[in-house]
């Protein structure tokens, strides 16, 4: 479907319920981390831009229950009432959808019976937080529908109550970037306080490259929830020696280097992590600021290492494509992107080697398994917007 154009979306829709009403036609895209992974749940550091892919919700208001909704990704259609248990909808994306009803329904905003359609280009469990999409448009699109008053900041952080509905809890960066991306800049967030800033990107020397393992992963089925609660035991037992930290946020890499040794072997991976990661943010930040790039590359790089050594969420599959892409001479650096456990890497290329750097890589990666990665040249994108047709 084409997701581009609000004729064609409208069109589409039209063909799906009939004409007839305003049609509300709301975006939200997705996003690629540059650097900051697994920080945003330990009130950490990000640095996020929104990609030039989306979700889109396409639809109306309806005269009675129950709300429909026809997914074109998936050739499906739901219907539910936004009263009913969650456990009731359908798994999967219609559950998304359900919650964010539930949850702004609950917070006091009008959520009325609509019909309406879904599709987008974010590949669907490859890290680059389509779910995070979906629920923000699906926000985006009642919001306008409904002519809500609320707060940007409130909107993410409602959806971000939508997915820990759903199972996955998950940090606020997935849903905030949805919201509020730049099409310019990298998005700084300090996940404990909201408080943000837009970090410049040199588009002219740089471009940012996304490559798909094709290995996919369901958060709600992974390692994901075990790391959080790692890094929850990680720091009841820091506490001890550092008795005024809330989150791993609060360790500075001097106080844990301390007291690293009396921590159990796995948490003591972790918290590692962690505490580095939330420092290769900030180094990266004034690495872009002094608009040195391989220093960018580097901390991008040891990002991956120890997201591979310590925090052990990488796989063979997503080794081979980071290993792939350091070896050409114009990658600054490269690294694993999302949850882990496969999904997809992040590179930082120089834009005059772009076409070989991705033949390059598929080549080594089709000889290690037979197939080719797809490979995603994206710019930074705008946050969330909706418009009515």
């Amino acid at each position: 479907m084409n997701i581009k154009d609000d004729q064609s979306l409208k069109s589409l829709f039209e063909g799906f319920y009939g004409s007839g009403g305003t049609i509300v036609i709301s975006r939200a895209p997705g996003r690629v981390n540059l650097i900051g992974e697994h920080t945003d749940y330990n009130d950490g550091f990000v640095l996020p831009i929104g990609l030039d892919r989306s979700v889109v919700v396409a639809g109306r208001a309806r005269s009675e229950d129950p709300c429909g909704v026809y997914s074109f990704d998936f050739d499906e259609q739901v219907y539910f009432d936004v009263a009913e248990p969650l456990d009731r909808v359908h798994a999967g994306w219609p559950r998304y959808v359900a919650a964010v009803c539930r949850v702004f329904a609950e917070k006091g905003f009008r959520v009325e019976p609509f019909e309406a359609v879904i599709g987008g280009d974010i590949p669907i469990g490859s890290g680059l937080s389509s779910s995070a999409a979906l629920e923000v448009s699906t926000a985006t699109f009642l919001a306008a529908l409904f002519d809500w008053k609320i707060d940007s900041r409130q909107l993410a952080l409602n959806c971000q109550a939508a997915e820990h509905l759903v199972g996955v809890n998950c940090g606020i960066m997935d849903q905030f970037t949805a919201v509020h991306a730049h099409p310019d800049s990298a998005l700084f967030l300090d996940c404990r306080t909201l408080e943000m800033k837009y970090v410049p990107l040199p588009h002219d020397r740089i471009k940012v490259v996304i490559c798909d393992t094709g290995v996919r992963h369901n958060l709600a089925d992974t390692a994901y929830n075990e790391r959080r609660e790692s890094c929850r035991k990680a720091v009841e037992a820091l506490r001890r020696f550092l008795p005024g930290i809330a989150a791993l946020r609060d360790v500075s890499l001097s106080d844990f280097e301390r007291h690293e040794e009396k921590l159990d072997p796995i948490l003591r991976r972790r918290a590692r992590h962690v505490v580095s990661e939330n420092q290769r943010v900030l180094d990266s930040i004034e690495a872009l600021r002094r608009g040195n790039l391989r220093e960018f590359g580097r901390l991008l790089n040891a990002s991956h290492e120890s997201l591979k050594n310590d925090y052990e969420v990488s796989c063979p599959e997503l080794d081979t494509l980071v290993a792939g892409a350091r070896k050409h001479t114009g990658t600054y650096g490269a690294r694993l992107v999302g949850a882990g456990f496969g999904g997809c890497t992040i590179n930082i290329v120089e834009p005059e080697g772009l076409n070989d750097f991705s033949s390059a890589v598929s080549e080594e990666y089709k000889r290690a398994y037979g197939r080719s990665p797809k490979i995603y040249p994206c710019s930074p994108a705008a946050g969330a917007k909706a418009v009515k047709v």
